[in-house]
């Protein structure tokens, strides 16, 4: 009975990508035209490991560790830690090893409903190869990966289960090892090693699950191949038309998520080879069934549903529930960024999961809450109040901004971008409790620091002088638009909040924001700093006043803002601006531009085999899941209507582009309310 569903579900899902291959579904993204020279992986992850994909066969190129930081090959500051590739495969055939040479017909397609990489391929006339991958999402710390081997002519293969060190990784010790039990056998593959720095051990750790009953499975054979590489393999005799399955699970830890990663790795692996292939695979399905409650359905238009589907499906594969850890820009699809925590996260990728997934927003604030007393230590040794988030955050909240970068002394206005956060998430699911011993202790020393950070040279003219804002091209400048419009709102946040739990808020945050000037041009425009004369932007900043902050209202003035920025907006910017200016015009009910923006904010950073989003059009460094974030709120916030107000998310006015029949937003906050707009 265990192995005719297996094979049901192998099946299906080879079915699945059969459809896929003669029509595009909007659950599917076909890899088109592979080129291994111009191929950017797309990403297996579950919000702790990222699997990036490769264009040779049964391999991945990266997998990335969420969490784990430590100094290595870039430059003075830490990065984001890739781990053991512990998930590749060797396959040899008549005793040769295939690679791209001797294969034809590879092919490769993600199932975003069921959250796995499906690669197939042919080796030479002999045999039919399908290679399934995933990341759990039901275990963090593990992944799966399912191997279905057809012949069709007899042969001999030789599948190798393969943990290889990243050359970063030091003091790399290999074991093999078999757990024996009267009616199971558990082969265990594992590797620890210390952290670039020393400062952190991590180990990895894999088996087989075979289908043969006990007593029955191919004796495995271990063999170590130097100090960073060793592999388990077994032989096996296919008669022609013979299909021959199996299945191996990997755990990847490290000490900062266990005291004793070596143990703890291989107990995950054992316990996983043991729920085996059938019970993983239902599970990791049933967790993405239940993430994709929440959902965005685009009616009448199966490209944009595929284009926004894959949006999501990144920013859910790259956080999630029940953690104190954040998104980087890149998320878990490499070492872009250093896999940092910028702005990006609270400004650009947590509006759309607030609104879909509001337990793992809570887990990207987590994140912020246990670094509190280090924005805490970092305003102070720059002679202020409160608390002084980092421009770049990582393991312990330090700052951790290349020295080079002036964003890490001057772009003040994440503290401000943090505090937003906080409150949005009150007003979305009204946890009052969270509030009290999350939200307010960092809305609280937030609006701390900015009292002590403006300058107070009188009324209307409580500057804030010296800073980087929204557009990093504009260095030390003074009364940036955003940097004083999110002080001005968070201040006003400070008090709401205080009040909301029955406490008297420090009246010095209201009089501040009272007197924070928002500069002007002499016909109403906003003025994006006191210097400012119209030159090329990197990406909105003024606008980001109208939304998703409020400063900007009327809508005269926010077209006049538009208007004048929009044309000034650099084409080879980051995908934030013009997504911005896609939300914009839609509130203002100009459906057909904010649609044409929308479109222009992820198509031109499309990079093959895959589609994944570059940073900028032109770019190479996907994924970039802060532009993905930006144009979910284009589509959520702009053409669906939602706004975050004190009363929870409601919906304001919303109109379809031509391009689509319907839109409908599923599982929509605590109450998983569903809104449409036809």
């Amino acid at each position: 009975m265990k192995r005719t569903i297996l094979i049901t579900l192998v099946l299906t899902a080879s079915q699945l990508w059969a459809q896929e291959k003669q029509n595009d579904s909007p659950w599917h993204i076909v890899a088109k035209d592979i080129n291994p020279n111009n191929y950017f992986g797309i990403t297996c992850a579950n919000g702790m490991v990222g699997l990036v994909s490769s264009p040779e066969p049964m391999k991945v190129q990266d997998v990335v560790l969420n969490g784990v930081y430590d100094y290595y090959q870039r430059g003075r500051v830490s990065n984001i830690l890739k781990t053991f590739n512990h998930v590749n495969l060797n396959l040899d055939v008549d005793g040769r090893r295939i690679g791209r040479q001797n294969i034809s017909n590879y092919a490769q397609v993600l199932d975003m409903k069921r959250a796995v990489l499906a690669t197939t391929f042919d080796v030479e006339d002999k045999l039919s190869v399908r290679h399934e991958m995933m990341a759990l999402r039901h275990l963090p710390f593990t992944a799966m990966v399912m191997v279905e081997i057809t012949a069709k002519k007899a042969a001999a293969i030789t599948p190798m289960s393969v943990i290889e060190a990243p050359n970063h990784l030091s003091d790399v010790r290999n074991y093999y090892s078999e757990i024996d039990r009267p009616h199971v056998k558990v082969p265990l593959l594992s590797s620890v090693a210390k952290s670039p720095s020393g400062r952190l051990t991590v180990a990895a750790s894999n088996s087989f699950i075979f289908e043969e009953e006990h007593g029955n499975e191919p004796d495995l054979i271990h063999e170590d191949w130097d100090y960073n590489m060793h592999l388990a393999k077994f032989y096996k005799q296919l008669k022609a038309g013979e299909t021959y399955r199996f299945s191996i699970v990997a755990s990847a830890v490290s000490s900062e998520h266990y005291e004793d990663p070596f143990n703890e790795a291989e107990r995950l692996t054992v316990f996983a080879r043991l729920e085996g292939t059938e019970r993983l695979l239902q599970r990791h399905q049933a967790a993405w069934a239940e993430l994709w409650k929440s959902d965005i359905v685009i009616e009448g238009n199966e490209a944009d549903q595929r284009d926004v589907r894959s949006m999501l499906y990144h920013l859910y594969s790259f956080a999630r529930a029940g953690t104190a850890y954040s998104l980087s820009p890149m998320g878990l699809s490499g070492l872009g960024y250093n896999g940092h925590v910028f702005w990006d996260t609270e400004i650009w990728m947590y509006p759309p999961l607030l609104v879909l997934q509001p337990e793992i927003a809570r887990s990207l604030l987590e994140y912020r809450f246990e670094r509190l007393e280090a924005a805490k230590q970092n305003a102070f040794a720059h002679g202020y109040d409160g608390a002084m988030y980092p421009w770049e955050s990582a393991g312990d909240g330090s700052e951790d901004t290349p020295v080079w970068a002036l964003t890490g002394p001057f772009q003040h206005h994440i503290s401000g971008d943090v505090a937003w956060a906080a409150w949005k998430y009150y007003q979305a699911t009204g946890d009052k409790e969270w509030l009290r011993t999350r939200g307010y202790p960092m809305i609280r020393e937030v609006a701390d620091f900015w009292t002590s950070r403006v300058e107070r040279e009188g009324p209307g003219k409580y500057n804030i002088n010296n800073v980087i804002g929204a557009n990093e091209w504009q260095e030390n400048i003074d009364n940036n638009a955003y940097t004083n419009g999110m002080a001005i709102t968070v201040l006003r946040y400070a008090a709401q909040a205080a009040r909301e739990l029955g406490l008297e808020p420090d009246p010095d945050w209201e009089h501040v924001a009272a007197n924070i000037p928002i500069l002007a041009f002499p016909d109403g425009t906003t003025r994006e700093n006191a210097t400012y004369n119209g030159e090329m932007i990197k990406q909105a900043d003024a606008n980001l006043l109208a939304y998703p902050m409020k400063i900007v209202t009327g809508e005269e003035n926010i077209r006049r803002d538009l208007k004048y920025y929009e044309p000034r907006m650099a084409p080879d910017g980051p995908a934030m601006g013009v997504s911005t200016l896609s939300a914009l015009y839609a509130r203002l009910g100009e459906v057909e531009k904010a649609y044409q923006l929308f479109k222009d904010s992820y198509q031109p950073n499309e990079v093959p085999p895959f589609g994944v989003l570059a940073e900028t059009a032109g770019g190479t460094n996907p994924y970039f899941a802060t532009g993905a974030g930006g144009t979910l709120q284009a589509v959520l916030f702009g053409i669906g209507g939602l706004d975050i107000q004190d009363d929870g998310i409601k919906q304001l006015r919303a109109a379809l582009p031509k391009a689509w029949t319907g839109l409908k937003m599923t599982g929509v906050g605590k109450e998983e309310k569903t809104f449409v707009v036809k």
